[in-house]
């Protein structure tokens, strides 16, 4: 429940005067207003491909309300649990400074909000504008308990491209035709991958080329001529998608609610927990047009091969001659399911508009290996072993496949110094080395299962490399760091080489990301320096990947003073 609105905020009298007596001073505090919103989270009927399931919703939507804020603003937020599920949330790409208990991920900085219970999140946004997005952070309630959170600029502050007539959020996503819930407890049960979806959503909605979906097709109306930014967010649970417009050109202007250099394309790849803003121009024949996305699969695994669609209608297209019908939309042409040079062109175009502040002196210089791997069965006939050869799928970084803890938090753990949760040797480099990309020994495809993070002093400055691996398959991995935005240095294919490949990075413009691939078969380089503390999670944004434990977490210490020292926790924090 929003008691007030962006842009319809009440102004009192003494705030005025304040204004017009210290303008200068002022100015900076006057638009920051705070926003007061219930999520009651419950099951509500939700039709889709002929079938009414019990859908996990917030507030009864699907998908949940787009939040719309400014740079400086206040959310408290009351997340209400009427679900029969455990279930957090995840502000996906907010700094959270000083503040992981808002950040989400349970068992990471909070115990589950319990069925029946309630845990108000309260967080203001520094210096961050653009497009971001909220979702749950608990087992695959993702699926459908997600939505856009749009930061527009301070007032007086315009965005750094041209103002658009109008804007549009695009929430891409993944449907199941049965409980997404039940999809991974049976996966987790079996050691077997889980079912595909089946089908892809733009807002919502399948689209045209699926079964009982036509009617409800998202359409989007335009003026010929008018400019539009589309704020595009890729919320599927695990798929990289390939998106287009038919005959439109789409212009990036940002990424991860950092602005870019624009460039031009047809088409953009974007992995789960990416945002990208577009410009679009109505500048083709009055008509009806597809917006479609499909997979990339950069895996050699079962995916869904279908397509969503949405329509970019002008308002003065014609109608067809057959009983005033509009006239059939015009498709896209999108990359093949496995074009990775498509995939990777387009991330290779990604640039900041200006000199970044890359750190330049490095004081940790980690290497960590992402990718699959598989538990061997004492008894491969069980039926808990239906992996690849009587095993259990299983994921890892540094061969340490990440087990989340269930007897408290981490972060409420460190805070009260429970000992026992967790331990902090993980390791900054593989245990052993090897051809990470060429044909790896079957001894080194079974990870270790524990709880280990990786402490960082306070303002150092990290370099990681994130390297795939070929075991069971190479694959583009989106990483996701919590609490923080990263600069993205470099990357390639086959195994980095410390000696020859930083010669390459750019240090100058690199684009500034929450959420980055690793080049199926390579790597990819970030930095960022570690100013925000507490303890955050580093994760693969495949859904599939997290509970077989491709992730870790850094505790990144307090420095001097209450400024560099995380915040107490609030007094309704959920216990374990």
């Amino acid at each position: 429940m929003e008691y007030h609105k962006l842009g319809d905020r009440p102004c009192s009298s003494h705030l005025f005067f304040a204004i017009l007596l210290v303008f200068v001073f002022i100015a900076s505090f006057a638009d920051a207003a705070i926003h007061f919103h219930q999520f009651v989270v419950e099951a509500k009927p939700v039709k889709r491909l002929c079938r009414t399931h019990s859908t996990i919703t917030v507030n009864g939507q699907f998908p949940g309300p787009t939040l719309e804020v400014r740079d400086g603003d206040t959310l408290v937020i009351t997340a209400i649990n009427r679900a029969r599920y455990n279930v957090t949330l995840h502000w996906h790409g907010l700094r959270q400074l000083r503040n992981p208990w808002a950040d989400g991920p349970e068992y990471v900085t909070q115990c589950p909000i319990q069925p029946g219970r309630s845990y108000t999140y309260r967080f203001t946004i520094q210096n961050q504008e653009g497009t971001l997005w909220w979702h749950a952070h608990s087992r695959w309630l993702r699926a459908t308990v997600y939505g856009a959170l749009i930061i527009y600029p301070k007032m007086g502050r315009p965005y750094p491209f041209l103002m658009p007539k109008k804007e549009i959020p695009i929430l891409l996503g993944e449907w199941w035709d049965r409980n997404p819930m039940d999809v991974l407890r049976l996966a987790l049960f079996t050691g077997a991958a889980p079912n595909v979806s089946d089908a892809f959503t733009i807002n919502g909605q399948p689209g045209d080329l699926y079964r009982c979906s036509s009617k409800e097709t998202a359409v989007f109306p335009v003026e010929a001529g008018e400019t539009i930014l589309l704020r595009i967010i890729n919320s599927a649970l695990n798929q990289e998608l390939f998106y287009g417009v038919a005959n439109h050109k789409l212009t990036v202007v940002a990424v991860d609610a950092s602005y870019t250099k624009p460039f031009t394309t047809n088409v953009i790849m974007i992995a789960p927990g990416q945002t990208t803003d577009v410009l679009i121009t109505a500048d083709q024949q009055p008509a009806r047009y597809y917006m479609a996305a499909h997979a990339y699969n950069s895996a050699n695994a079962p995916f869904d091969n279908t397509t969503t669609t949405a329509i970019l209608e002008y308002k003065s297209a014609p109608c067809s001659a057959k009983k005033g019908q509009p006239l059939k939309p015009i498709f896209p042409q999108l990359p093949g399911f496995n074009d990775t040079a498509t995939a990777t062109a387009f991330t290779a175009q990604l640039r900041s508009p200006y000199k970044a502040e890359v750190p330049m002196k490095i004081d940790e210089s980690l290497l960590f290996t992402v990718g699959l791997g598989l538990i061997n069965c004492t008894n491969p006939n069980s039926p808990r072993c239906q992996g690849p050869n009587g095993t259990r799928f299983a994921a890892s970084i540094n061969n340490v496949s990440f087990v989340f803890p269930r007897r408290n938090s981490l972060m409420q753990a460190y805070y009260q110094g429970q000992p026992g949760i967790f331990t902090t040797d993980f390791p900054p480099v593989p245990p052993i080395q090897f051809d990470y990309t060429g044909n790896v020994s079957r001894g080194l495809w079974q990870p270790v299962k524990a709880t280990k993070l990786f402490k960082l002093r306070y303002r150092s400055k990290v370099q990681i490399v994130f390297q795939d691996t070929s075991i069971v398959t190479v694959e583009n991995h989106p990483m996701h760091l919590h609490g923080y935005e990263f600069y993205v240095i470099g990357s390639g294919f086959g195994n980095f080489n410390p000696r020859t490949d930083p010669a390459n990075f750019n240090l100058i413009d690199p684009p500034r990301r929450n959420t980055v691939g690793t080049p199926p078969g390579g790597w990819v380089a970030i930095r960022f320096e570690a100013d925000n503390p507490g303890i955050w999670l580093l994760h693969c944004h495949i859904d599939t990947h997290l509970p077989w434990g491709l992730a870790m977490a850094f505790l990144v210490e307090n420095g001097v003073g209450e400024l560099q020292t995380v915040q107490p926790p609030p007094l309704d924090l959920p216990q374990c």
